[in-house]
């Protein structure tokens, strides 16, 4: 009746967590036999060398049942088959074993909760039960059994070692049992101490000494002696490890789909909800990474789920930022992975050399547009309207020719002419009024004033034009107009008086040529 109550009440669980679902709340994987579908090691096999002739006795009588026994009769895939649709197989090992070793190597990591063992031939006076959660690079002991802890393994029986199970009688269809945790308690079955208990990679069961049926003579009528072990049902009850996050598994990769007849075969991989991702479900997904992944809460229900990172439609991944988290009261950690020429922690900047589009919205794919400032005499763009800042010397509004009175364009901006006047902007060569490809009518050298060209001191400092009190102390006529010519102050959209700076007496003649100029060269004019 004991294992029977097993099956009833894990089934319960199944059918409630598939009515349950997993919407915002823990769910899990249909629970199964781990050993369905799975090949199982066994030292020895009847019959797989020769035939042997080998006897068994059924559960009540001592009547033997004998046959011969080939490689094909009772293979180890007969204990891992369907007990309701094959209930008269099981595996027999070979007539001369003293000890047998049983191991079933899984594909990936599960959880299991017990192990059921039906012993087809009489269960051994000893036995240990032992698991591996790295592959079977190590193991450890879950549990011995022997009908005498003290003298097998020098324990005592209720410390690791029980005796309850290795009597001989029934001389078939006896059980052994073994729950991993027995009862579950307050334990949360999805935490780290849970893990360390259910978690399994490898399952090893040593048979180490068989014993007879009691009413049997050690050797039967004919002269054969019984076999040793022999199991008709191998039952490990276990389920895909999702963390609480998937109610679905698929194979792992790699991993061959094998279908039993009759049974369900548990597979490895799970299938996430949650926005969870991994072959457990074991992290956050690519763009759900606000806060830190978590499993979800058995005892609570809580789903757990992961938060999705505000990149405003810019990023297709994030990663989570543990410095951030607590600098944020553990609010939000996620820091995005900008596309579409976007940066900042939630992609809400453009990228250097862009600018956001007034018209368009923060979260459209096209939202940064390039700024169209010559890459080689900007100093930067400005990513609110893509107004561009030019290096020394370099003229505005897009940074791609030097000042006038500047020559030498280049990724260091441009170098000021040693001139009164103008310079050539390739050379430097200074321009002169005999020089017909140069000479402009409207700045004849004669006619200016320079601080360059002045032959006593001038304490002239370069600031921008708000005012007239910003010039120099020079000999103005005042109440007269003077045309000024210098370089724009782009941040201040004034004009920059320094000691390149020119002045001219103004006439109305000069109207149209300074409009000429200011489309061919100029770069501010000012008239005060």
């Amino acid at each position: 009746m004991e294992r029977w109550a097993l099956f009833i009440v894990l089934a319960c669980g199944a059918c409630y967590s598939a009515r349950s679902g997993c919407e915002n709340q823990v769910c899990n994987p249909r629970m199964g036999n781990l050993a369905t579908g799975r090949p199982m090691l066994t030292d020895t096999q009847c019959g797989s060398t020769t035939p042997e002739y080998l006897c068994n006795y059924d559960d009540g009588s001592c009547v033997p049942q004998c046959e011969v026994c080939h490689r094909h009769a009772h293979p180890p895939t007969f204990m891992t088959d369907s007990s309701f649709t094959q209930p008269r197989t099981w595996w027999q090992s070979a007539g001369d074993a003293i000890t047998e070793t049983l191991q079933l190597d899984l594909e990936v990591e599960f959880y299991f909760t017990h192990l059921i063992v039906v012993f087809h031939s009489p269960r051994p006076a000893a036995m240990t039960v032992e698991s591996s959660q790295d592959f079977g690079h190590t193991w450890s002991t879950l549990h011995l059994y022997a009908h005498n802890c003290s003298s097998w393994f020098g324990v005592k029986d209720g410390f690791g070692c029980t005796e309850k199970y290795s009597s001989p009688r029934p001389c078939s269809g006896g059980e052994v049992i073994y729950r991993v945790l027995s009862p579950w308690g307050k334990l949360d079955p999805y935490s780290s101490e849970a893990r360390a208990q259910l978690g399994i990679t490898n399952l090893r069961v040593r048979l180490l000494q068989s014993q007879p049926c009691p009413c049997q003579l050690k050797k039967s009528h004919t002269g054969v002696l019984s076999v040793p072990y022999a199991i008709s049902d191998f039952i490990l009850k276990g389920a895909c490890l999702c963390h609480g996050h998937s109610d679905q598994c698929v194979p792992a990769s790699g991993y061959l789909a094998t279908h039993n007849r009759g049974h369900h075969v548990v597979h490895g991989k799970c299938v996430c909800r949650h926005h969870t991702a991994g072959d457990h479900c074991e992290r956050c997904d690519r763009l759900y990474n606000d806060q830190p992944w978590r499993p979800a809460s058995g005892l609570t229900g809580e789903a757990h789920q992961c938060a999705k990172c505000k990149c405003n439609g810019h990023a297709e991944s994030c990663h989570f930022d543990r410095r951030l988290w607590l600098l944020s009261g553990q609010r939000s950690g996620g820091i995005c992975h900008c596309l579409h020429n976007t940066t900042g922690r939630h992609c809400q900047q453009c990228q250097l050399g862009f600018y956001r589009h007034p018209e368009r919205q923060l979260t459209t794919v096209s939202s940064c547009t390039a700024c169209l400032c010559d890459h080689v005499g900007t100093e930067s763009c400005n990513p609110a309207n893509g107004d561009c800042t030019c290096k020394p010397g370099v003229a505005s509004p897009l940074c791609d020719k030097c000042m006038l009175g500047y020559w030498g364009f280049s990724e260091y901006g441009c170098r000021p002419c040693h001139c009164a006047g103008d310079c050539d902007p390739y050379t430097g060569d200074c321009m002169t009024g005999s020089d017909p490809a140069h000479n402009n009518t409207l700045f004849r050298v004669e006619e200016l004033f320079s601080a360059l060209n002045f032959q006593e001191k001038c304490d002239c400092k370069q600031q921008s034009l708000s005012n007239r009190k910003v010039f120099c102390i020079m000999k103005y006529t005042y109440g007269k107009e003077y045309l000024v010519v210098g370089h724009h102050d782009a941040r201040k959209g004034q004009l920059l008086v320094n000691m390149k700076s020119l002045v001219k007496p103004w006439r109305a003649n000069h109207s149209r040529r300074v409009l000429q100029l200011l489309k061919t060269k100029c770069t501010g004019v000012k008239q005060v």
